[in-house]
């Protein structure tokens, strides 16, 4: 998935130093020993690159285990908590995926190379347009970028077969699960009220209801609806 210097100058996936082929490898290689197992996802983290997702200055921090901002009060989200979600989901094969918050187009991505189909919704309209350029070099045929209100779904793709939010919400939202296939698995971020602790969940539907495992601690920035 290497991306070569544009005439323009652009930046280049291969990248050089902190943002080598190598210092991503370094990155997995951190994952795994941090538990990621899937081997899939740890080939899906090590092939897409980071670095073009945030600015030019906070390029030399891509592979850090953190999240950075990306403006609008939104970040990109610590690599650990990528991988995490994902792999969580790819206990099944990711068919059509929906994801709740493109932010700069990086999970997507990384989606986008184990799903057979991948939905993300932005509600602000400059990260759906920056997510949209950042993307654009990768030619990533299986994935569609929506301007929406991501706590709603997307009705008129579903239903999904998995679902991936990236914001804490106060409480599980109805409307997606209602977009969830039977068989079908969600994870994301609940948030205690106010600013209480976060914990990642999974939920697992079937024909009878649904089913919710905790997972982690986490910290995500809240969801929020509306387009903006």
């Amino acid at each position: 998935m290497a991306v070569g210097v544009s005439a323009n100058g652009s930046r280049s996936a291969a990248g050089i130093g902190m943002t080598s082929q190598r210092t991503r490898e370094r990155m997995v290689e951190r994952l795994r020993a941090e538990g990621i197992g899937d081997e899939r996802v740890l080939a899906a983290m090590a092939a897409v690159p980071r670095h073009l997702f945030v600015d030019e200055a906070l390029a030399s921090r891509a592979y850090e285990d953190s999240a950075l901002p990306i403006g609008f009060g939104q970040t990109i989200s610590r690599p650990y908590a990528v991988a995490r979600m994902i792999e969580a989901l790819a206990a099944r094969a990711l068919g059509k995926v929906l994801e709740v918050g493109t932010g700069c187009g990086y999970q997507a991505a990384v989606l986008a190379s184990l799903a057979r189909e991948v939905y993300s919704v932005e509600r602000v309209k400059e990260l759906h347009e920056r997510a949209r350029a950042n993307l654009r070099h990768l030619r990533l045929k299986n994935l569609r970028l929506v301007h929406g209100d991501g706590s709603l779904g997307l009705e008129e793709a579903a239903p999904f077969d998995a679902i991936i939010v990236a914001a804490a919400a106060a409480e599980l939202p109805l409307g997606l699960l209602r977009q969830l296939a039977p068989g079908g698995r969600m994870v994301l971020p609940l948030r205690d009220a106010g600013a209480g602790p976060q914990r990642l969940v999974l939920v697992a539907r079937d024909r009878h209801g649904h089913t919710q495992t905790v997972l982690d601690p986490v910290k995500f920035v809240p969801l929020r609806s509306g387009k903006a």
